[in-house]
């Protein structure tokens, strides 16, 4: 970069001046494209331009300026766009169409001839690639060392400023995110029990800590009449994803118990609906029943969900119950056997 400035003259040292001061003033990504490249045709009389900007999930360099419909991409290494990326070189070419790494096809669908090009990389803080800045066609003839030295003393702004943008444009959508997956949380816990039922002889307890800040796990305790209706449950995964599930089959189930149903039409219900909504290698497992409060018995299903322990505090024993079904949503279901009896 020393070298760069060292061979400059002072007029483009005052043109790079006065092109940082004009970076500093974007706040979004076109608009900061769209001054680096204007900066780059200005300092070194091009004609025309583009700026490639580096996926780093996909390993490829897409033209984002200007605008393409489709997105023109192509692999980081591929062409003279992704052998600068790769190679971090300034490669410049005075005839395109004797150089067998010029790609003609982006000629061929704009009418545009490309004869001279200035390939030059965008690499950013600790060395990270940000993209390539693409020159064509200086007006009085190839591009010289002198066009060289300032493109890439001008790069080396534009990528701080793009890398800017990106890491900013980032932030504000994390921040978004993490807005919504709030409220997200906010519905979930909402949906939860805020009291236990209060029933003699009994006491009930419940907790609900999510593996991430939503989770696919629920619980719900709903009385109806002498019973109290027992509902929990695990949605595969962790995340959004799963809470908006387990959400969903328990605002479900209570619709259900609202109309009256009894537990096995209830549970056909549930599972044909979830079956018909979830993608297919998605599911919910669930331990739904009836507490008789009078007769001291739970009839239940346990679908997929288990084991469920059953500890008798008077001689300290427990067992342990197994699933009586596969989970919910997996498939439709016509019947369904009768549920278990659980004596307390």
């Amino acid at each position: 970069m020393k070298d760069d400035i060292d061979q400059l003259s002072h007029e483009s040292l005052l043109n790079i001046v006065e092109v940082t001061k004009r970076l500093l003033g974007p706040s979004d990504l076109f608009q900061m494209l769209q001054e680096v490249l204007s900066a780059g045709k200005q300092a070194t009389a091009a004609d025309s331009g583009s700026l490639w900007l580096y996926n780093n999930d996909e390993s490829t360099l897409e033209m984002r300026f200007p605008a393409a419909e489709p997105l023109i991409i192509v692999a980081a290494g591929a062409g003279l766009v992704g052998e600068c990326l790769a190679k971090k070189e300034v490669i410049n070419v005075p005839d395109a169409y004797a150089d067998n790494r010029f790609n003609s096809a982006v000629d061929s669908e704009t009418g545009y001839r490309t004869s001279s090009i200035l390939s030059v990389p965008l690499v950013g803080f600790g060395g990270s690639l940000v993209g390539v800045m693409q020159l064509l066609n200086k007006v009085s003839g190839p591009f010289t060392k002198d066009d060289e030295a300032v493109a890439r003393a001008l790069a080396a702004q534009g990528a701080i400023a793009l890398q800017r943008i990106q890491m900013t444009e980032t932030q504000i959508a994390k921040e978004r995110l993490d807005e919504e997956v709030g409220i997200a949380r906010d519905i979930q816990i909402a949906t939860l029990p805020d009291e236990m039922p209060q029933v003699a002889g009994y006491d009930f307890g419940a907790g609900f800590l999510p593996a991430e800040y939503t989770g696919g796990d629920l619980f719900d305790l709903v009385t109806v009449d002498d019973e109290v209706f027992i509902l929990m449950g695990d949605a595969t995964g962790h995340g959004l994803g799963p809470a908006l599930s387990a959400t969903q089959m328990q605002g479900m189930f209570r619709v259900a118990l609202r109309l009256g149903a009894e537990l096995d039409d209830a549970y056909i219900h549930v599972n044909n609906q979830l079956a018909e909504d979830l993608p297919d290698d998605k599911f919910l497992t669930a331990f739904m029943g009836f507490l008789d409060t009078t007769q001291h018995t739970i009839r239940f299903h346990s679908a997929g969900q288990g084991p469920i322990l059953h500890y008798r505090a008077i001689d300290k024993s427990c067992d342990w119950l197994a699933p009586t079904s596969f989970p919910i949503g997996v498939m439709n279901i016509e019947t369904v056997d009768n549920p278990e009896q659980l004596y307390l």
